[in-house]
């Protein structure tokens, strides 16, 4: 497993987020009077999706409450993690396929209407999506789920989709979710994400928008991830959900089995640095410990996401001299026992 240090796909993401914020010429040193070598050895900020206040960016204290249900809940959840490493089908890292490639789109990107499915009462939904900055080309991501988010900087808006194709007569998803406000959103679908948004929106089943939790290039580029990680599993409860999801399709009706919105951390005793971790390894245990991780979605297997680097035109993940030679291997060695299930606060399922 190696890790890129001057990623030209990091590159290209860069300069395209700084042109898209109006950035490009104080942060690249292009600009009259800048000194190139100088400039290129300035400091990027890392960015960060939502508040810095939301659940996804606020680190955990050491003393965050332990679920008293996590001594009978977490040992079925790390008995199937086991099994899947044992059977070589998981733990895995979803990177170009069941992904979620993010367009970065301009302030005068032409809009396009994107049909929302037939039959569907969500009218505010099919409005938030009557012009949406969608490049022509764009591609969701491989896999059933065909995800894709549109981010606008300039508006400070996003739109992301599930099932998104482009048809002879346009785009059509067959549902999603579109947010204004979104550097200082919390990052999951409520009223507040837009006129008549209601907590049904968002491509996830838990309502947490698919733009959280991503293991994004710029992070494996800075070779740090600060905020928490989304994960899914394959056994997801029945009847309930955690907040801060908003709903779940949960179906496994077993009150050890973990629901959508719940939150695992890294145990904070455990010295991650004398695990002698792959780089990767190590970086998802550190934003594990110091973030969690927070159960997304339902998977086959149990997954991370990762940002779907297809808008770039190149996959920095593959290779020898990408960022890890497989996408299972960095989780084998995660240390997945020392995992806890924090506080959790329970509602109904809608």
């Amino acid at each position: 497993m190696a890790l890129l240090h001057a990623g030209t796909a990091f590159t290209r993401i860069s300069l395209l987020l700084l042109t898209a914020l109006g950035l490009t010429t104080a942060a690249t040193g292009c600009g009259s009077g800048a000194h190139p070598e100088a400039a290129q050895s300035a400091p990027i900020a890392h960015f960060r999706f939502f508040s810095p206040a939301s659940f996804w960016n606020t680190p955990l204290a050491d003393t965050a409450r332990v679920d008293p249900s996590s001594a009978q809940v977490m040992p079925p959840f790390k008995a199937e993690v086991r099994e899947e490493i044992r059977e070589s089908k998981g733990p895995a890292i979803n990177t170009t396929a069941y992904s979620v490639p993010i367009y970065t789109v301009p302030a005068n990107q032409a809009t396009v209407a994107v049909q929302l499915r037939p039959g569907s009462t969500a009218t505010a939904l099919r409005e938030a999506w009557s012009a949406v900055p969608l490049p022509a080309g764009a591609q969701p991501a491989a896999g059933t789920d065909h995800h894709l988010v549109v981010w606008q900087p300039s508006t400070d808006r996003l739109w992301e989709f599930w099932r998104l194709q482009h048809r002879s007569d346009g785009w059509h998803a067959d549902w999603g979710g579109a947010m204004r406000k979104v550097s200082s959103s919390s990052g999951v679908y409520d009223a507040s994400a837009w006129p008549g948004a209601t907590p049904w929106w968002g491509a996830s089943a838990s309502s947490l928008s698919i733009a959280g939790g991503l293991i994004t290039l710029e992070d494996l580029e800075l070779g740090k991830i600060n905020h928490a990680l989304a994960i899914a599993i394959p056994r997801v409860r029945a009847g309930v959900y955690a907040l801060p999801a908003q709903r779940t399709d949960g179906v496994v009706n077993d009150p050890l089995a973990l629901p959508e919105g719940a939150r695992l951390r890294l145990n904070p005793t455990v010295n991650i640095g004398a695990l002698n971790l792959p780089p990767l390894t190590r970086m998802i245990a550190e934003a594990a410990q110091r973030f969690g991780f927070i159960v997304r979605d339902g998977a086959s297997s149990v997954a991370l996401y990762a940002q779907d680097p297809t808008p770039t035109g190149e996959n920095p993940f593959a290779g020898s001299d990408g960022y890890f030679e497989s996408a299972r291997a960095p989780l084998d060695s995660f240390p997945w026992d020392r995992l806890q299930l924090l506080a959790m606060t329970l509602r109904p399922a809608r």
